[in-house]
């Protein structure tokens, strides 16, 4: 099946989903496929039905009843019986589904399936016994049966623990946000930093360039503020509430006020469990599910120490989500009304740096060390790349270290491939390697990981100056900057 010539990217994806649907053994097959909104994951599998002549019904949230007549009239019009379909429960719809696959492979799509799973719990067993290995409906049919759906926390649970689907599933697909590199792809933006300043706030979520900035990019790089103005900050605009909605979409978070509070905590910089539940003014014990069900929910991220077990920090893993509880949330008020924007965002700018570009900077030199890097900068394989404080006992201080990337351990320590410091707004320099080297030293010291090929990067997104560059020359330091990362 030829990928549409107006699905960007994906590549993987519809691989993933074409080699899926056109398996042409016998027997009808299971697939979950998840991801958060507005990724894409509608359009992907609307495409493949149209490519292979699947039946697509997309639920909504309706009750039992409502939805059965919806299929019933979606199935009527797809498969054009003598007389239509009324059905009286998911078992005789899913027997009709499977019907449809007992000539040849063929995709059939339910998207948005935890809306049906939430008006009926017995769905997914239902769909369990239909899939039975033995069962002879299932053993004379080739349907490719993909569920389909964004809420992470439900999605998460389905092929998991006791659930009745556990070990069914022949595909399980996740749909993610595009990269930092293929974002700035997207958005076509060829200036690194007008493309990373872009990524912090709108991230790679392809609906937001479409559909919800209708297409309106930045010119170039003195056109970023204005375009933050009259997009991301204009109540004119779907970017502007879109935030509260993706909250609101969550089953799960019923308790909306207490989950914007944590996430609200995360983005002003409290990033630690203890620092959360203080902000809150809360015991930590209290906030634990809260917290739990945002990271289920994919929109908090827990961050381990790689240098302290003991310790792990928080981000939020939508850019639009920490845009706006650091920057809209705090002045709600004044950005409802038309025309405030543009003073709001002009006062911003700090913030803005210090709370969203700068962590997110820190994350893309994390994300490019770990997928992008050329494989022989280091010494060895990453097998993870994150972040970390050493602590120093002699001193009573921790320094903190954006870019730590471990290698696979061979039999002994775990090798420390490199570590790395990163700078929005700081020109670097011999002062930032003098650090660099005291803190592997450091590391090497405390003896948990093996230091004797542990590399020094710095990454800037204001530049570098000629000390640094004079080290960097002699092999002492890898500089990255912005074009580098894109490049």
């Amino acid at each position: 099946m030829r990928k549409p010539a107006d699905m960007f990217d994906r590549d993987h994806e519809w691989s993933a989903l074409t080699g899926f649907v056109a398996d042409e053994r016998p027997g009808a097959t299971l697939g979950v496929v998840s991801g958060r909104r507005r990724q894409g994951k509608t359009f992907l599998l609307e495409a493949v039905c149209e490519a292979a002549g699947g039946f697509y019904f997309g639920a909504t949230e309706a009750t039992d009843a409502e939805s059965l007549r919806r299929i019933s009239a979606a199935l009527t019009a797809h498969c054009r019986p003598a007389s239509p379909f009324h059905f009286h429960g998911w078992a005789e719809v899913m027997d009709t589904l499977l019907g449809l696959g007992k000539d040849g492979p063929i995709p059939v799509v339910i998207d948005e399936f935890p809306y049906l799973a939430k008006a009926n719990p017995e769905l997914p067993s239902i769909i369990q016994e239909a899939v039975r290995p033995r069962r002879a409906e299932r053993v004379n049919s080739r349907t490719r049966l993909l569920l389909c759906g964004s809420a992470l926390s439900f999605m998460g649970r389905i092929l998991s623990g006791n659930a009745p689907l556990r070990g069914r599933a022949g595909l399980e697909l996740l749909v993610r946000p595009l990269d930092f590199r293929l974002a700035a792809d997207f958005w076509e933006i060829t200036d690194a930093r007008l493309a990373l300043q872009v990524n912090s706030i709108v991230g790679g979520t392809p609906a937001y360039r479409r559909e919800f900035a209708r297409g309106d990019t930045p010119a170039g790089p003195d056109d970023f503020d204005d375009w933050v103005v009259r997009t991301v900050m204009n109540p004119e605009t779907p970017l502007f509430r879109e935030p509260r909605y993706l909250l609101a979409e969550e089953p799960e978070l019923r308790d909306t006020a207490l989950y914007l509070s944590v996430l609200g905590a995360v983005a002003d910089g409290n990033t630690t469990r203890g620092g959360i539940a203080n902000y809150l003014e809360r015991k930590a014990h209290d906030i634990a599910h809260p917290m739990n069900v945002l990271e289920d929910a994919g929109l908090l991220y827990r961050d381990a120490d790689v240098f302290r077990d003991n310790r792990s920090t928080y981000r939020i893993s939508e850019p639009l989500i920490r845009f706006y509880h650091a920057i809209m949330r705090p002045v709600w008020d004044q950005l409802e009304r038309p025309g405030s924007a543009a003073r709001v965002w002009r006062v911003s700018g700090r913030r803005y740096v210090s709370n969203v570009l700068g962590p997110h900077f820190e994350q893309v030199c994390r994300d490019w060390a770990l997928h992008h890097a050329d494989p022989e900068l280091f010494d060895g394989f990453p097998a993870r790349v994150g972040h970390g404080a050493v602590h120093d006992s002699g001193t009573r201080t921790s320094h903190e270290v954006d870019v730590a990337v471990i290698g696979v351990a061979e039999g002994g320590k775990p090798p420390l491939l490199a570590i790395g410091e990163a700078k929005w707004n700081d020109t670097m320099g011999a002062a930032h390697l003098e650090r660099l080297q005291a803190i592997r030293d450091l590391i090497a010291r405390n003896g948990r990981y093996d230091t004797s090929r542990t590399r020094l990067l710095c990454f800037s997104g204001a530049g570098f100056n000629d000390k640094i560059r004079a080290a960097a020359d002699a092999g002492d330091v890898v500089l990255i900057d912005l074009p580098m990362l894109y490049r």
